[in-house]
């Protein structure tokens, strides 16, 4: 029989929910952190396209993950583009960044503002990476475990130029012919 190891949550039970939120507030933290740590260090260690490469086949593993845990811990059942919305809202990369998720009928488009470790980048006087292919991975694995008809377009993302007010922006719509 396999046995699966326990999170202690223990010291979680015994918190006032504003010490929750606090923690939780850590969590996210240390999340993008421990990212952050990891890029800058196997580029450091190999290069950036070499970071970047396994960048986005460790995002590509990770949202369809997070994407299958999401709707069984949430029991979240909406197919479609507003199940989508439902299980990304709650996707720890999304609360982080800060996705602004403007959701129509027929699509939805993922702007992202300000983007912590482009802007990490850009203060140590560092280029940004190219994060286009990585957050594509990140996005269709995340869609297709919710519904599979979703497509992903992306308008743009480094390397591509954009706006200073806007990292990225994607788009999400559902497939006609499926």
């Amino acid at each position: 029989m396999k046995k699966t190891h326990t999170i202690d949550l223990s010291p979680i039970k015994r918190m006032k929910t504003s010490e929750m939120t606090s923690y939780l507030e850590f969590l996210l933290w240390h999340y993008r952190i421990v990212d952050a740590f990891w890029f800058l260090f196997v580029s450091e260690e190999f290069d950036l396209q070499t970071a970047e490469r396994l960048n986005e086949r460790v995002w590509e593993k990770v949202s369809g993950m997070a994407a299958k845990d999401i709707l069984k811990r949430f029991q979240i059942k909406e197919k479609g583009l507003r199940g989508f919305v439902e299980a990304q809202r709650l996707f720890p990369w999304a609360m982080i960044i800060g996705y602004e998720i403007d959701e129509k009928a027929d699509e939805v488009i993922i702007s992202v503002p300000h983007c912590v470790p482009q802007e990490a980048r850009v203060a140590k006087g560092l280029p940004e990476f190219s994060c286009k292919e990585m957050h594509r991975s990140e996005f269709v694995n995340f869609a297709k475990i919710v519904d599979d008809r979703i497509q992903v377009e992306c308008l743009f993302a480094p390397p591509d130029p954009h706006p200073d007010h806007t990292f990225c922006t994607w788009r999400f719509t559902i497939a006609e012919d499926h």
